[in-house]
C-alpha cells in the first residue's frame, strides 16, 4: 500500500520538479521547434488533405453503420476540435518563427544598403505612436515623389527626412 504524503513532501516535490524543468527551457523549445517545423511541413501537403478527405469519407460512410447516432457525431466533432486547437498553435508558432526571420533579413538588407536609414532596424519593435511618425514620414516622401513623377521629373533616389 502507498504511504499517504504530506502537503509539505508534496509541495516540495512539486518544486523540485519545477526548479529540474526550469533550467530545460531552452531544451523543451527546442524540441516544439523541431516538432513544428516538421509537423508544419507535413500538414501542408497535399497527401494530409487527402487522408483528411479519406477520414472525412470514412465517417460518412460509416454513418448508416452507427445510425447517425449523437456518438457517431460527436467522434467527428471531437476529432475536429482537438486537431483545430492543437493546429492553431502549430500555426502560430510558424508564422511567429517565419516572421522573425523575415525581420532579421530586411534589417540585414537595410544595415548593408549605404544611404538606408538604420533607424528602420527593428522597426517591428517600436510602440504604434512611433511606427505611426515613421509611416506618415514615408507617406510624405511617396506623395512627393508622386507630384514629381506627374511633373515628368524621376522618382528615383534617396530622399532625406525632413525633421
Amino acid at each position: 500500500m502507498q504511504e499517504k504524503m504530506s502537503k509539505e513532501d508534496l509541495q516540495k516535490r512539486i518544486n523540485d520538479l519545477i526548479e529540474k524543468y526550469r533550467d530545460n527551457v531552452p531544451y523543451w523549445n527546442s524540441k516544439f521547434n523541431r516538432f513544428s517545423r516538421w509537423s508544419s511541413h507535413i500538414t501542408g501537403r497535399p497527401l494530409a488533405f487527402n487522408i483528411a478527405l479519406l477520414v472525412i469519407a470514412f465517417w460518412v460512410i460509416s454513418g448508416p453503420i452507427f445510425q447517425f447516432s449523437d456518438t457517431w457525431q460527436l467522434m467527428i466533432n471531437t476529432a475536429t476540435t482537438i486537431v483545430t486547437f492543437l493546429m492553431v498553435f502549430l500555426i502560430q508558432h510558424t508564422q511567429n518563427r517565419d516572421t522573425e526571420a523575415m525581420q532579421v533579413k530586411l534589417d540585414e538588407l537595410i544595415r548593408s544598403m549605404e544611404g538606408a536609414h538604420n533607424a528602420l532596424l527593428s522597426l517591428e519593435e517600436l510602440e504604434e505612436e512611433e511606427l505611426a511618425q515613421f509611416r506618415k514620414r514615408y507617406s510624405e516622401l511617396a506623395n512627393e515623389a508622386r507630384k514629381e513623377m506627374n511633373q515628368g521629373l524621376p522618382d528615383t533616389g534617396t530622399p532625406e527626412f525632413k525633421d
